[in-house]
């Protein structure tokens, strides 16, 4: 509220003599200044800025995420899950873009991830045969096919680090003791967290592959869920 539409009350205020109301009018043109996309965010929880924090891992430095941009169902979080599954067993929902590490007492940590696109979906069960830290990556030889522009120059691979696609760590499925080709890898790019954009595989932030990593013994036992599948056991 301008001050100056106001002067004509204002005027007749003070031949009024009404110094309570002047004073309560004032206020309340002070308290009107501001819009609301001049106000302040809210605070970020220091636990969520710290789960998401800069990563000093090795020779490696990981960034910080950016959390007030995050979607909070993506925030790795504990959740009630009722399942068959033992504990321990690592449950992927591509459809809610979930991965769920099951837990005791029907309980599970939950991460939010990015998933295959259409058509490059891997469906049933396997086991995690083998994990690494900061993984070489190699483009599949389909991929190169499919995008040859873009995967033939890198068909010799690349070695791990922060620009590799593989991100910090990865975990490896594989079906009757064979390499299925579908893993389980870290990320930079925080915004495919919860999108359909990768080329056959299950991204996690680099922030949340280390932590899954280091809660998976090689072994594990690893569920991909189909459709009809998708959206059960969380309660």
């Amino acid at each position: 509220m301008r001050l100056t539409a106001l002067q004509p009350v204002i005027g007749i205020l003070k031949k009024l003599g009404t110094a309570a109301g002047l004073a309560l009018l004032l206020a309340a043109c002070s308290q009107t200044t501001g819009t609301p996309s001049q106000l302040s965010p809210p605070p970020i929880d220091p636990a969520l800025q710290a789960m998401y924090g800069e990563v000093q891992d090795g020779e490696e430095i990981i960034p910080a995420v950016d959390v007030s941009k995050m979607d909070p169902r993506n925030v790795r979080q504990i959740v009630n899950y009722r399942t068959s599954y033992v504990p321990g067993t690592i449950v992927v929902d591509p459809y809610a873009r979930f991965l769920y590490l099951v837990m005791e007492g029907d309980k599970a940590m939950r991460y939010g991830v990015g998933v295959a696109k259409a058509g490059l979906e891997f469906e049933g069960e396997g086991d995690i045969k083998r994990k690494a830290r900061w993984p070489g990556w190699v483009p599949t030889p389909n991929m190169i096919a499919r995008e040859p522009d873009r995967y033939g120059p890198l068909a010799q691979g690349l070695p791990g680090g922060i620009d590799n696609p593989l991100g910090a760590r990865a975990l490896y499925l594989y079906q009757g003791g064979k390499d299925t080709l579908y893993r389980i890898h870290g990320t930079n790019e925080a915004w495919s967290i919860g999108q359909s954009v990768s080329s056959g595989c299950i991204r996690l932030l680099n922030q949340d592959i280390i932590d899954l990593h280091a809660r998976v013994p090689e072994g594990s036992k690893m569920v991909v869920l189909t459709a009809e599948e998708s959206g059960k056991g969380e309660f």
